[in-house]
């Protein structure tokens, strides 16, 4: 399987299926990731069954069959999660000591706050708010509005 194959709306499909806590039929998947039609989600799900990342059941509802490795993205349970979204809580946290040794420094008056690290916060709120928002951007992709086959 290469990457190319599991993208869009197949990527959607796939990953609703991998974040279900049990097994979904054709018109749940439709619904739940707001599909026009059960013919255009029953393309992807023939398209997945090939790839053999799922499988049809005896009730004729789909489950997992096996992960897929996806460029960008991590499992974390089952959540399929961007990478920069996980980069951004390292920010956070860094972002949080940072402003945490600014206001000891109002409160210690030994403690003295140099310009450079007034900068080094200031960018640092910025990747974090980058990360955030292009992790945000890339988790909306595997959630469609418009049907694309």
């Amino acid at each position: 399987m290469t990457n190319n194959e599991l993208e869009g709306t197949a990527l959607s499909v796939y990953a609703y299926i991998a974040q279900a806590d049990g097994p979904v039929g054709t018109r749940e998947i439709t619904r739940g990731i707001e599909l026009s039609s059960t013919s255009v989600t029953h393309y992807h799900l023939q398209k997945l069954e090939n790839l053999d990342l799922i499988e049809k059941n005896s009730n004729g509802d789909y489950v997992p069959k096996k992960r897929a490795a996806i460029d960008g993205h991590v499992w974390v349970g089952k959540n399929l999660l961007p990478q920069l979204t996980l980069y951004s809580l390292f920010f956070v946290g860094a972002f949080a000591a940072e402003v945490s040794t600014i206001l000891l420094s109002l409160i210690v008056k030994s403690l003295v706050v140099e310009t450079s690290f007034w900068f080094l916060t200031g960018i640092t709120l910025v990747a974090m708010l980058l990360f955030l928002k292009e992790g945000t951007r890339l988790q909306r992709k595997l959630r469609p509005k418009k049907d694309k086959i």
